[in-house]
């Protein structure tokens, strides 16, 4: 025990009551050196209350002090502040419930940017007054079609084209193909041509305004009146022939225009409603005007019911008194139908007005009583007129009887 208690005072030079004391003085200045000397980061100072703080360094909560250099000079600790105390609670405070433990946080702000950024946006509220659309149908599959081990049939070639088509060349009209027209109904037509020109022999074009959809035959048949027919007659009026005045060609209508009639050769077309020719000199021949000499209407007539199997005009049938309709309706034995009255031109003198009525002569009214009284009259006249025919006619029956049979009437009156 001895040899013991000598080693201990050996190791410990300050055994006594006042090196105990140094001891514990030193512990507590070395313990304030290390509160002064360490930080703590702004976050770690908001987590921990006010009034903990001092003392949780005191216990080890606080970050371990950097490492100095050997020959540093410790720098001496601050002075602690003075914390005011809290305030006690008013009795009239009210309760406040206890908050609910949030949900853990993420550990570090570097994954919470990452979860804002990856987070969509949400979209704008919908404004009360837009329109509402329908969800769009999804679209019907379309079938897949079966594989077959035969190749895949080639497309059709178009059909070639007719004789009228190969005849009506640039030389004669300037009337390009169009497709067919299938329906509405009984509506369209097949070999079908866009009508803008007539070229006439010496090259001069006569333009069809607006232009005209119609079959291959009758725009061939158009073309050779103006070329053939009209062409000499502008010439020999002093002009040539520039325009076609087209009121109608090609309409799916009934005729005359009127709802649930026959369908019109116009709905299958096969018709054109001319109304004049416009000549190089600003003049035009007007077909239905009176003013345009009646030998060269005539003229006109007679050129289109040689061509055409349908001729209407003024005094046809209410329909067709300013224009003239034209067509190659096909009938039983080539029937053809030509109406067209060509009206004398007007007198250029207007008629006389009526004389005026007299003034000694009597009233209207007193006129057709005395002539109710003529009437009256007139009745005795031929009361006697009917009894003198019938007197006349007496002795002629009565020249059969016997002269005997006379004599005793006689006798009897």
């Amino acid at each position: 025990m001895n040899s013991s208690a000598r080693k201990a005072s050996r190791k410990c030079p300050y055994s006594g009551p006042g090196s105990f004391t140094a001891v514990i003085l030193v512990t507590a200045v070395t313990a304030l050196a290390m509160l002064g000397t360490q930080t703590e980061s702004a976050a770690a100072r908001r987590s921990r209350s006010w009034f903990g703080a001092p003392f949780s360094d005191l216990f080890g909560q606080a970050r371990r002090k950097p490492r100095r250099a050997a020959h540093s000079t410790p720098t001496p600790a601050p002075a602690l502040a003075a914390v005011p105390l809290p305030k006690s609670r008013p009795a009239d405070a009210p309760v406040t419930e206890p908050e609910k433990p949030s949900a853990a946080k993420p550990a570090s702000v570097a994954t919470d940017r990452l979860a804002e950024h990856a987070t969509p946006p949400l979209p704008k509220p919908r404004p009360a007054d837009a329109p509402v659309t329908e969800p769009e149908k999804p679209a019907a599959a379309k079938p897949v079609p079966a594989t077959t081990d035969k190749p895949a049939e080639q497309a059709s070639p178009p059909p070639p084209p007719s004789a009228c088509r190969l005849a009506l060349t640039d030389a004669i009209a300037i009337a390009p193909s169009i497709p067919d027209i299938k329906g509405p109904g009984e509506c369209g037509g097949e070999d079908l041509v866009r009508l803008e020109a007539v070229v006439l022999p010496d090259k001069r074009r006569v333009s069809v305004k607006p232009a005209a959809i119609l079959r291959c035959a009758m725009a061939t048949e158009i073309a050779n009146w103006i070329r053939i027919d009209m062409a000499p007659l502008a010439t020999s009026l002093g002009s040539v022939i520039s325009d076609l005045n087209n009121l109608d060609s090609f309409e799916c209508r009934g005729r005359n225009g009127v709802a649930g009639a026959k369908m019109s050769e116009h709905g299958r077309a096969n018709a054109l409603d001319v109304h004049d020719l416009k000549r190089a000199s600003g003049q035009s021949i007007s077909f239905t005007d009176r003013t345009v000499p009646r030998e060269v209407r005539e003229t006109v007539l007679h050129s289109m019911c040689a061509r055409f199997t349908t001729v209407l005009g003024p005094g046809s049938d209410g329909y067709h008194e300013e224009h003239i309709h034209l067509d190659l309706m096909e009938r039983h034995n080539n029937y053809k139908i030509c109406q067209w009255n060509v009206w004398d031109p007007l007198p250029q003198i207007a008629p006389l007005l009526p004389a005026e009525r007299p003034e000694e002569a009597p009233p209207r009214e007193l006129a057709a009583k005395s002539d109710a009284v003529k009437s009256d009259a007139a009745k005795p006249d031929a009361a006697k007129a009917d009894a003198a025919k019938s007197d006349a006619s007496e002795p002629a029956t009565g020249a059969t009887k016997s002269p005997t049979k006379k004599r005793r009437e006689n006798r009897r009156l």
